[in-house]
This record gives C-alpha cells, sequence and structure tokens, in this order.
C-alpha cells in the first residue's frame, strides 16, 4: 500500500515556509508522502523545503489601485487554480494544509471545489487574509497564539491551539539554560531583522548603542543583521566606538547566535515570536508598521503579557528610547533571567506533532 499523502500550500515569505517545514518533518516521520505548492517566489524560500515534491503554480495578490495590474493579477490567480485543480485531481491528496501567503490560494481554493479536507494553520495572532477566505470551509482551523484574530464567527468552534512549528536545530536549544551573564562580563546582543531586512534598525541600533554608557558600551558583543547596503557604515561607527560588532547581511548560523544570546532586538514576525518562546530569551520587539492587519504589534503582546519583552512601537523607536530601555535591562541582570524564563514558559515545544495528529484526524474523517 503506498504511503498517503499530504498536499502543503504555502509562499510568500520564509514566515509561512519555516513552520510549514517543521510540519513536513513530523508528517514524514509518520510516513507520509508530502507535496509543496507554491508560486515562483514562494520556491525561493523553499530550496531546502523537505517536501518529496514542489509543485509550482501561478499566484499573484491584488494590491493596486492600477485596473490593468488588477485585472493582471486576477487572471494569473485563475490560470493558478485552473493548475491547481487539475493537479489536485491526479495528485489525489487525503488532506490539505493551508499555511498562509497568496501563492496558497490556488491549491486552497482548488481543495474546496473538490471537497477535499483542509485544515488551516496561521501562524500570527491575527488571520492572515487567505486563511480567514477558507477559514469556514476548513475542517480545523490551527493557530500559533492563544489570541487570534479576525476569525470567522462560523469557524470558532473549528479552533484549536496547536502552536508554531519550530525547526528543528531551534527546537534543540530549548533544554539548554540560559546563558546567564555575569555582573561586569560580556553582554551578547543579537540583532535581527526579519527575512527580509529592516532599515530602520541599521538606521536606529547603531545609534542608541554607541550612545550609551561607556562601561556598558564596552561590555556589548553585538550580532547584528543590517541590509547590504547599511553594513560598511555600521561596522565603521561600532569600530570608531570601540563597539565589538558582527555585522553581516544574513547568518547562517541562527540557532548558535540566539543560543549565546542574553538580549534579542527584533521585528515580531510569527517565526521570531515562536522561536523566543521556544529556546527562552528576552527580547525588545519592534513590530513592522505597514504589517497586514497590525498582526505584528498582536503577536508581541504575546511575549510582552508574560514580562518577557519590551515593545517599542516604529514611531517611538529612536536612538533615546532604546539607550533608556537597553540600560534598564542590562542594569537588572537577575530581570533577564526571569525574562528568559517567562518567554519558555509560554512555548509550544510539541507543536510539530499537535498540528500533525490533527491534521491525521482531518484526513481520517
Amino acid at each position: 500500500m503506498s504511503a498517503r499523502l499530504a498536499l502543503i500550500a504555502a509562499g510568500g515569505t520564509g514566515g509561512h515556509l519555516f513552520p510549514a517545514a517543521a510540519f513536513c518533518t513530523e508528517m514524514q516521520s509518520r510516513g507520509w508522502r508530502i507535496v509543496l505548492m507554491t508560486d515562483a517566489r514562494g520556491r525561493k524560500y523553499a530550496q531546502n523545503f523537505p517536501a518529496d515534491s514542489i509543485e509550482d503554480v501561478p499566484a499573484a495578490t491584488v494590491q493596486t489601485l492600477n485596473p490593468f495590474a488588477a485585472a493582471n493579477a486576477a487572471l494569473k490567480i485563475w490560470r493558478g487554480i485552473d493548475a491547481a485543480q487539475k493537479r489536485l485531481r491526479t495528485l489525489k491528496p487525503a488532506m490539505i494544509a493551508g499555511f498562509g501567503g497568496y501563492p496558497s490560494l490556488p491549491a486552497l481554493w482548488a481543495a474546496r471545489a473538490q471537497k477535499r479536507p483542509i485544515l488551516i494553520h496561521e501562524q500570527n495572532s491575527v488571520l492572515g487574509r487567505v486563511n480567514r477566505a477558507f477559514a469556514k470551509d476548513a475542517a480545523a482551523v490551527a493557530c500559533g497564539f492563544d489570541r487570534l484574530e479576525r476569525l470567522p464567527p462560523g469557524a470558532a468552534a473549528r479552533k484549536y491551539v496547536t502552536g508554531n512549528p519550530v525547526r528543528p536545530a531551534i527546537l534543540a536549544l530549548r533544554d539548554a539554560p540560559y546563558p546567564m551573564p555575569s555582573a561586569g562580563g560580556p553582554l551578547h546582543l543579537l540583532i535581527i531583522g526579519g527575512s527580509q531586512g529592516a532599515r530602520v534598525f541599521g538606521d536606529v541600533i547603531p545609534e542608541a548603542l554607541v550612545t550609551l554608557p561607556d562601561g556598558l558600551r564596552a561590555r556589548l558583543r553585538v550580532a547584528q543583521q543590517v541590509r547590504e547596503e547599511q553594513c560598511a557604515d555600521v561596522r565603521a561607527l561600532y569600530a570608531e566606538a570601540g563597539v565589538q560588532a558582527d555585522v553581516q547581511p544574513f547568518f547562517t548560523d541562527m540557532p548558535a547566535r540566539l543560543g549565546a544570546a542574553h538580549l534579542v532586538i527584533a521585528r515580531a514576525g510569527a517565526s521570531t515570536v515562536t522561536e523566543l518562546q521556544a529556546v527562552g530569551r528576552p527580547a525588545i520587539l519592534v513590530p513592522l508598521k505597514i504589517a497586514a492587519d497590525d498582526h505584528q504589534s498582536v503577536n508581541a503582546q504575546s511575549l510582552a503579557e508574560v514580562g518577557a519583552a519590551d515593545i517599542i512601537a516604529e514611531d517611538d523607536f529612536t536612538p533615546e528610547q532604546l539607550s533608556s530601555v537597553l540600560q534598564m535591562r542590562a542594569s537588572d541582570l537577575h530581570g533577564l533571567s526571569v525574562r528568559a524564563q517567562a518567554a519558555r514558559a509560554a512555548g509550544k515545544p510539541d507543536a510539530a506533532r499537535a498540528l500533525a495528529d490533527l491534521a491525521e484526524q482531518i484526513a481520517a474523517g
């Protein structure tokens, strides 16, 4: 008897594909075959995706007032739906798991039209637009956080809090203790800007760090992700101020960086917040102002409410404000440890298993 087949629909950014990859690995460990359906953009983030195969279908997002551009996007979406319909008839998946992003729309539309079981997984604290469109037709809506806004009333009874599946390399750090900083010793600060970078981080954070009191500035060990075009200027600023810093456009060794960090400054994407919970790290979060439905602010609150993070709104994110918060946190090393423990306690390390259990229940009918 051949292995059962599940189809994962996801794309857009790494934030949709990282949890989908962890779910994929868990399902494969149970004997399932997995097909990822995405589009050309999604494939860029799926180079190491563990699926048995990857299928591209046309997809687009309609976010323009230009009628010709909107018409072209709509035509592309319909071509994607037609392609997805044909592939689903051939593949005959036992269930479809949608992880959000506009590239997931064609597969979910086709699944609904063919009355195939649908599982929605929402990583953020606000249901995304594509997931929102299919939530009422889904057998279950799983979510990464206890709080889930914009859930249609008709789907509320089918909401399940599973957590966000986490990459195994990150989850492996969960049992390691928080590396408690010593009084007067090095303070490791990890600064990450999300999968698409954050220009404002490269502008504000170095200015804040170089104006810290001499004693604190000398203790800093900074690892900062900076846009490539900003790297030279940021490195020069840190060098002139005597701040020990490793400035790169992208870190390939994120598990090691996160494991060594005493404090993290980051956006508040679902994957970032989830990994902070999984490992147990205190944070200063700066939600992306233009995020759809302001979902990053809601994500950040899940850490702030348990005392694990400070939130600085992007409009208030100035060198002076950041410097003030950093000095407050660096002056209370025991408090950093307490905040780390609070973050860890909020984590859901069994999310991939819980989501796979739900998927198998849905497939079984």
